[in-house]
Parts: C-alpha cells; sequence; structure tokens
C-alpha cells in the first residue's frame, strides 16, 4: 500500500463511525494517481462535510502527500447502495446525509422560561 492510500485510510477511518466498511482502490494512469473511496452510507456526510468542505480538504492533502512523491493525487468518492443525492436546477449534485429531526415543541415564553 503507498503512503497516498494509507493517508487516506487512516483519515477517513478517523471520520467513519463504521471504520470496517472503508474501501480504496488506488490505480494509476496517464493522469496520475486515482483513488476511488467506498464508505458505509452512513459516513459519508461526515466523509464529504458541510458543502463538500471536508472531502476538499481531504483532497488538498492527498495532493501534498503526492507532490512529496512526486505524483498528481486525485480522489473520487463513489455513492454508497442505498446513498441519497439532490439534483439542483443548475444539474450541480450533492450527496448528503438523510436524518430525521423530531418535530419541535410550540411552547410560550412562560413555559420556556419555567423549564430554565
Amino acid at each position: 500500500m503507498e503512503q497516498d492510500q494509507k493517508f487516506l485510510e487512516y483519515v477517513v477511518k478517523a471520520l467513519a463511525e463504521h471504520p470496517e466498511d472503508v474501501k480504496i482502490n488506488r490505480t494509476i494512469d496517464e493522469m496520475g494517481v486515482l483513488l476511488t473511496l467506498r464508505t458505509h452510507r452512513d459516513d459519508m456526510g461526515k466523509i464529504i462535510g458541510r458543502s463538500g468542505a471536508t472531502a476538499k480538504a481531504i483532497r488538498t492533502l492527498l495532493r501534498v502527500v503526492g507532490m512529496r512523491n512526486e505524483a498528481r493525487v486525485n480522489l473520487k468518492i463513489e455513492e454508497p447502495e442505498g446513498g441519497s443525492r439532490v439534483v439542483t436546477d443548475e444539474d450541480d449534485t450533492k450527496e448528503v446525509a438523510t436524518r430525521e429531526f423530531p418535530k419541535p415543541q410550540s411552547r410560550t415564553l412562560d413555559e420556556v422560561i419555567d423549564s430554565i
């Protein structure tokens, strides 16, 4: 296993609730190194982050690791089975974690103050 793959595995497993489901495939072609990440669907939100911020940071760090080894490293995150995607009007896709939230209770100001 190469350093870029080891680094990605370490970071993703540290973020994941299901580290045993983290799978990384490493391929090399004329464009450089491609790391393809597959993980449990419940961990996708953590790996991608809000507006893709975590995934972008991981990609940036992978490029730095690649530069140290004189290679161009790219990351592809595969959508797991049962994952959800939201398509916007601009044909841009975002992967999101789905979660059910309870409805907030309606309370008066006096009830809120009494509960404190």
